[in-house]
Formats: C-alpha cells, structure tokens, sequence
C-alpha cells in the first residue's frame, strides 16, 4: 500500500483551508485518510499551518511519501531537515545530541529570518501610510488655498465702487449745467 503525505480541501468556496493528511494513494482527496497530522490555511498573510512535526516525521521514516506542495510546507516548517537528521542518527553519522543542535540552531536562525521579515513588513507600511498622510496633507491644502482664493474679497473692488460713485457724481455736475 503507497502511503502519501498530502492536503485535503475544506472550508467554504473561495476561502479553502486545507488539512495536512496521511491517507492511501488509492484513496481520494478529500475521502478516507489514515491520520491528520496538521492544517495549513493560505488565507492568512503569513499563512498558517498547524502540524503534529513528530508525527510527520514518524511517517516519513516509515516511507510515506510527501505530494509537492506538502513538502514545501513540511520543508518550511523544518520537518524533512529533522528527518535528514534521524536518518543521519540511524546510520550513525552523527548522535542524537548533534542532531538536536543542529536542528535548534537552524530553528532560531529561522524564527530570526522571520521576525526580520515581520519587522520590514511594519516598517513600509508604516512609511506607506506616512506618505498617503503627507500626500493628503498637499492635497488637502491646495484645496483650502482654491477655497481662499475663490472666497477671498478682490482689493481692486473697494477702488472700482469709489470709482463708480465718482463718476455719477461727475455725471451730475456736468448735468447741472
């Protein structure tokens, strides 16, 4: 019997999450599977995914083979590195000890690379909304200048008006006589 390692679809249309599943090849998708080691939903921005590692391990060890893109997921969460080492600690290459080490210092170099990758995404979107704010800010006072300038009393009015009252006055003068 070829086991797999692969994902099932739940969830509604257009919004899918998937369980991470260890089922028979022969088997379908979404029917019947031997063990649900985890769940992975791409609907978040990072995604998430939830995963029993030492079950999955287990599995690998036993033969299971991954699908594509359950292996990219087993990958990043660091479940074939720590198979690679197992099987290095069976063979005797290295022991258990090493195996722990080195899974624990690449653990902490990828919780790094994931707090630096956190911290950048804050940072432009911090820069992003400091520059739609100024942005605005141009906008918004052009427009109260526009407002300004269109309210505003012209001076050259007071000087026609005295100008306009003259010039009757002149008028009549001139009607006089």
């Amino acid at each position: 019997m070829a086991v797999k390692i692969r994902l099932s679809r739940r969830g509604r249309k257009k919004l899918a999450m998937y369980d991470i599943v260890i089922a028979d090849a022969r088997a379908p998708r979404d029917g019947r599977f031997i063990e649900k080691v985890g769940s992975y939903n791409p609907n978040t921005d990072p995604a998430t995914v939830v995963l029993k590692a030492d079950r999955a391990v287990d599995w690998l060890l036993k033969g299971a083979q991954p699908t594509d893109t359950t292996r990219s997921i087993l990958s990043h969460e660091g479940v074939m590195l720590k198979k690679h080492l197992q099987v290095g600690v069976l063979k005797g290459a290295i022991s258990q000890e090493q195996a722990d080490a080195k899974f624990d210092a690449w653990k902490q170099e990828k919780e790094n690379r994931k707090t630096g990758v956190a911290d950048t995404k804050a940072q432009k979107a911090a820069s992003d909304k400091q520059a739609r704010l100024e942005a605005e800010q141009k906008v918004s006072a052009a427009r109260a200048e526009a407002i300004a300038k269109k309210n505003a009393v012209p001076e050259e009015a007071p000087a026609t008006e005295a100008a306009a009252e003259e010039a009757p006055a002149a008028e009549g003068e001139t009607a006089a006589e």
